[in-house]
C-alpha cells in the first residue's frame, strides 16, 4: 500500500505554485478532430479552457482516454497547455455507456503520471459524469479542490429519450451514472452549472445539497463574429440567390434533425425553389453517428429533398464561422441540450436561430429578439418558425443584429474563463491540506 508523504517532502516548487490546474475530460479528446462521436461540444469547449487558462496565469493539464495507438501520448497545445492521453482500457473507441469499467485504469494513470512528473495539482476541474467518478476517487486519494461541470444530466437525458423515443429503455449504466451525478453535486467543492434552467435541475431532480456557480459557457467572438453573407458563400461555393437552413452537430436520434428534415419539405421557401439544406457534422460509417446519418439521408430522400441538401461532413473549427454566416437560419432541433452551443455560436456569428423550446437553449435564445423557439419535434411548428425567418428580410436582420450583440455581452468565452478563474482562486484561499498520495 503507498505510504502518506507529508507535504514537507514535497519541493518548494509544488508546495507553492498554486496555478497548477488538471481538467478531465475522459472522453472529450481536445486535440482530436471534432465533429465524431468523442469529440463533440465537450471537446470544443475543454480545448478553450486550455487556450485561454495560461494568460490568466495557469498551467494546464488536460486528461483524456487514449484511443488510438497512433496518437502521441502528450500533446504539447501551448506553453502552457498540455493533453495527455491515459491508457485506459483498450486504445481504441469505445461507447460512452460502456467506458466506465476501465475508469479506475485511468484514476491508476493519472497518478502514476502525477508521481512521475512529481506534480501536484490543487485544482481538478472534471467534465462529464465518467470524469465525476474520476475526480471523486482523486478527492479521496488527495486533497484536492474538485470543481465539476456536468455538460450533460443523466436523469433529464434518459426521462427525455424515453419521452421522445430515441431509447425503448434505460442503459445498464444509468443507475450508477445517476449515483455518481447526486455524489458529485454533494462532495464537489463547486458545480458549475451553465444555466438557470440547470440549476433548477439540479435541485429539484438531483439534491438539495451541495454548492453551485452559474457560469454559462463561452465562444471565442474573436473567431466566432459577423461576416458578410456573400463573402462567405463565396468561400463555400455556395449560391448566393439560395436561402439556406443550416444545421451543425452531431448526428444523433436525440439531436432531432428528422424534424427539421421534414420541416424543410413542408416550407414555403422550397415551392419556390430557392432553398437549401446545408447539414454540418461528422460521421463514422462503424459507429451510432454512421447509421444516423444514414437514416437522415433516408429520409431526405423520401421527402424529396436530395438535390437541396448538402452533406458537408467534419469541418476544421476555422472554418465553422463560414457556415454560420452563408445561412439565413440556423436550427437546432434537439430534443434536450443542457446549454447548447451551438446556438451561441451561430448568434455570436449574426445567425439567427430557430431552436427546440428546451434545456439550456432557453436561456441562450430570446424568443423573437434573437430567433425562435419551438416545442420539440413539432414540425408544423418548426416549419412556421423557419419560414417566418426566411420571408421576413428586415425583422431577420434585426435579429442577426440583436443576436450577436447578446452573445458579445453575455457568452464571450473570455467573460467564462474569467469567472472560472475567480472561482479557482477563491477555493485555493480557502485551507487546502497538501498531504498527498506517495
Amino acid at each position: 500500500m503507498d505510504n502518506l508523504i507529508n507535504h514537507k517532502k514535497l519541493p518548494n516548487k509544488l508546495l507553492f505554485d498554486r496555478h497548477r490546474i488538471a481538467i478531465i475530460s475522459d472522453h472529450g479528446d481536445p486535440s482530436t478532430e471534432t465533429g465524431v462521436e468523442e469529440a463533440g461540444g465537450q471537446s470544443v469547449y475543454v480545448r478553450q479552457l486550455g487556450e485561454i487558462l495560461p494568460t490568466f496565469g495557469w498551467w494546464v493539464d488536460i486528461f483524456t482516454r487514449k484511443i488510438n495507438k497512433e496518437d502521441p501520448a502528450i500533446v504539447q497545445n501551448s506553453p502552457y497547455c498540455r493533453t495527455i492521453r491515459l491508457v485506459a482500457g483498450p486504445e481504441k473507441f469505445i461507447p460512452r455507456d460502456h467506458i466506465f469499467d476501465y475508469m479506475p485504469q485511468f484514476v491508476a494513470a493519472f497518478e502514476a503520471f502525477r508521481k512521475q512528473e512529481n506534480i501536484y495539482y490543487p485544482i481538478v476541474h472534471t467534465n462529464y459524469w465518467l470524469s465525476a467518478w474520476i475526480g471523486l476517487e482523486l478527492k479521496n486519494l488527495t486533497n484536492i479542490k474538485l470543481v465539476h461541470t456536468y455538460l450533460s444530466l443523466g436523469i433529464v437525458k434518459y426521462e427525455t429519450s424515453l419521452k421522445y423515443k430515441t431509447l425503448t429503455q434505460l442503459p445498464e449504466i444509468a443507475g450508477t451514472r445517476l449515483r455518481v451525478e447526486q455524489q458529485i453535486l454533494e462532495q464537489a467543492d463547486c458545480v458549475v452549472v451553465n444555466s438557470l434552467q440547470e440549476k433548477e435541475d439540479l435541485r429539484n431532480l438531483v439534491s438539495q445539497k451541495g454548492c453551485m456557480e452559474l457560469i454559462p459557457l463561452g465562444t471565442n467572438i474573436d473567431l466566432f463574429h459577423p461576416i458578410l453573407k456573400s463573402e462567405a458563400r463565396t468561400k463555400l461555393g455556395l449560391k448566393q440567390t439560395e436561402q439556406i437552413v443550416l444545421y451543425v452537430g452531431r448526428f444523433d436520434p436525440r439531436k432531432g434533425i428528422e424534424t427539421m428534415v421534414r420541416a424543410c419539405a413542408r416550407s414555403k421557401t422550397r415551392l419556390t425553389g430557392d432553398l437549401r439544406l446545408v447539414i454540418v457534422g461528422g460521421s463514422c460509417p462503424d459507429r451510432i453517428d454512421g447509421s444516423e446519418r444514414k437514416r437522415i439521408e433516408q429520409i431526405v430522400q423520401e421527402v424529396g429533398l436530395s438535390e437541396r441538401t448538402l452533406f458537408v461532413g467534419r469541418v476544421d473549427h476555422d472554418m465553422l464561422p463560414f457556415y454560420y454566416a452563408c445561412a439565413d437560419v440556423c436550427v437546432i432541433p434537439s430534443h434536450y441540450e443542457l446549454f447548447g452551443l451551438v446556438a451561441i455560436e451561430a448568434m455570436a456569428c449574426g445567425t439567427p436561430v430557430v431552436a427546440s423550446d428546451v434545456g439550456g437553449l432557453k436561456y441562450t435564445v430570446i424568443h423573437e429578439e434573437t430567433g425562435l423557439l419551438v416545442p420539440p419535434q413539432n414540425i408544423e411548428l418548426f416549419t412556421e418558425a423557419i419560414d417566418r425567418i426566411l420571408t421576413n428580410k428586415v425583422w431577420a436582420k434585426q435579429l442577426s443584429i440583436n443576436a450577436s450583440n447578446r452573445v458579445n455581452k453575455y457568452f464571450s468565452l473570455a467573460k467564462t474563463v474569467g469567472h472560472l478563474n475567480s472561482l479557482y482562486k477563491k477555493l485555493l484561499t480557502q485551507k487546502v491540506e497538501l498531504t498527498v498520495i506517495s
